[in-house]
């Protein structure tokens, strides 16, 4: 019998409050609520085992949304000191210990997670989920693609599950904005490492960006009054934290605008025409 994995048994006998299946020597209990109608001894059922609130291992007919060995995308539906609970489709729920956790979750977060088996052989979630993707996807560079951040890092950046399933990164020097663990994001890719690893970027192939980061500025200048505290010679980190673009990018935008006459760049501000 393997705890956490969906497997064929066979009854061996039954009882008013379900039936039991295995063997003579290893038996567990599926309850009776979730017999199917009909089954007599003999009769092989396909269950999932997993370990009640009691830690008893138990059969169920219900179809989990995670088992070992495979990634999903799990909802919280609770938290307490110890750790999260997350929704996985059976009766009790899945427990994610703190110490598991690549970000503190809370109710109504979803997050992609593993399963494990721990010390206590209890069935646990973890959202360290690097060692499990998949360096194989399909993708080239410049396609389009989408994935969930699991995991960030002040160094490398943020790490992206791309379909769920295939290992991918937003470089540091391409993070824009807040990026969080649990947000969905659309990116371009544009590289395909040696080892199948995907980098990625939010950003849009240059002139495409460019027009977006011109009319984005254009707009910062109009919300602050018509003027914006800003220059070429501005700091890159501050640039970054206001508007949430590189410096490179800032400057080609705002060639872009002057170009187009739309801004006049004075001693220490932009302002609009």
């Amino acid at each position: 019998m393997k705890l956490g994995e969906k497997q064929v048994l066979t009854v061996v006998k039954t009882v008013d409050f379900g039936v039991y299946l295995g063997s003579e020597t290893e038996r567990v209990l599926l309850p009776k609520k979730q017999v199917p109608s009909g089954i007599e001894v003999g009769d092989p059922i396909e269950v999932f085992l997993y370990k009640d609130s009691s830690d008893r291992i138990i059969a169920t007919t219900r179809e989990p949304k995670l088992t070992l060995g495979k990634l999903a995308v799990l909802e919280v539906a609770d938290t307490n000191r110890m750790g999260a609970f997350l929704d996985w489709g059976l009766e009790k729920d899945l427990f994610l210990p703190f110490r598991q956790q690549t970000a503190k979750v809370k109710k109504g977060d979803r997050c992609l997670c593993t399963l494990y088996i721990d010390k206590s052989e209890r069935l646990c979630a973890t959202m360290k989920v690097y060692h499990m993707l998949r360096t194989d996807s399909p993708y080239q560079k410049d396609d389009r693609v989408q994935g969930i951040i699991y995991d960030t890092s002040e160094e490398f950046g943020v790490f992206v599950a791309v379909d769920n399933c295939y290992s991918a990164r937003i470089p540091k020097k391409d993070v824009i904005g807040t990026m969080k663990v649990g947000d969905v994001v659309e990116a371009r890719v544009t590289a395909v490492k040696e080892d199948g690893k995907l980098d990625l970027s939010v950003r849009r192939k240059i002139p495409e960006q460019m027009e977006g980061d011109a009319e984005y500025i254009l707009q910062s200048i109009r919300r602050r009054g018509g003027s914006l505290p800003f220059t070429d010679k501005s700091d890159p980190e501050q640039i970054k934290r206001e508007l949430g673009m590189s410096k490179a990018a800032f400057k080609r935008a705002v060639g872009r605008l002057l170009k187009q006459g739309k801004i006049e760049i004075q001693a220490s501000r932009i302002v609009e025409k």
